[in-house]
């Protein structure tokens, strides 16, 4: 008999350990002294994990050409967050290869002696973004919770999520935290053209937007600062692959040879983007290097 007890309580220990591995667990603060940027990932199980990212692009402000206004911005809000100063959320939307992200990354390179750390999320990961200021909200450090590319569907369960932790939520996020994402559309969510069939006007003329359009312009409008980003033209282009050369190595006669195959590069990809730039500028210096 007590044999027999004995294997049903092991069993039922067996089980409950099952269900406990797949129930619901705070999220684990990492070692916070082990990286100053880290990754939230979901695993298999369903639970969330920070990674600490061991190896962070090295991108200076001073590496960032043809983009002086948005790089005041963003660096002046990032500072007065450090300082501990009022800032705010930023949003920053615009032409691809521009410069979002690197200066975001540039950013935490400069201020990360001053106590700024990254958590890079994903737009799917959105929904657990309660639980990753619960994680951080006691820290001395400034968190800056970092989406890329970030643009929803309708009916997103993210989208609701970021809307809450940005303005009106009952549990405001933590003041060592701040949301900075990249996008390339301004108001995050598709725009339809019967959409504009939903706007009013008054007697005197004034334009109203409907129920649809406000909804979707409500969460980029929760970001304290908008920062918009442009096509470069074939001078600031052209500038850019110069600094990026020269940080290379390139000598400046050869910086001015190289302009035409520049040229060439930004015709052969349709864009002349700040990315597109820097991959010619590796190549050329790549070549360069291995043909002396």
């Amino acid at each position: 008999m007590n044999e027999h007890f004995e294997r049903l309580l092991e069993r039922a220990e067996q089980l409950m350990a099952r269900i406990e591995s797949v129930l619901p667990q705070p999220m684990q603060a990492p070692d916070w002294s082990s990286a100053v940027a880290w990754r939230y990932r979901k695993r298999s199980s369903g639970h969330g994990a920070l990674e600490p990212v061991r190896h962070v692009g090295a991108m200076r402000l001073s590496d960032l050409q043809e983009i002086d206004g948005q790089k005041e911005k963003i660096q002046r809000n990032t500072l007065q967050f450090v300082q501990g100063l009022p800032a705010n959320n930023v949003l920053l939307t615009g032409a691809r290869g521009t410069g979002k992200s690197s200066l975001i990354r540039a950013c935490l390179n400069e201020y990360a002696p001053q106590g700024l750390r990254l958590i890079e999320v994903d737009k799917a990961d959105l929904v657990d973004l309660p639980d990753i200021v619960d994680v951080v909200t006691d820290r001395p450090e400034r968190f800056i919770v970092f989406c890329d590319d970030l643009s929803f569907e309708e009916g997103e369960p993210g989208y609701k999520a970021l809307k809450s932790i940005l303005d009106g939520s009952v549990s405001a996020a933590s003041p060592n935290v701040l949301i900075y994402a990249t996008s390339n559309r301004r108001h995050l969510l598709p725009e339809y053209m019967k959409e504009n069939l939903t706007y009013t006007h008054t007697a005197e003329g004034e334009v109203h937007p409907g129920e649809v359009v406000e909804e979707k312009i409500s969460l980029s409008e929760r970001f304290g600062l908008w920062v918009s980003f442009y096509p470069f033209n074939q001078d600031e282009y052209l500038t850019i692959v110069a600094q990026w050369l020269s940080s290379f190595g390139v000598s400046a006669i050869d910086i001015a040879t190289a302009r035409p195959q520049a040229l060439v590069w930004a015709l052969e990809r349709g864009s002349r983007s700040g990315r597109v730039a820097y991959q010619f500028a590796r190549d050329y210096a790549g070549t360069h290097a291995s043909k002396a």
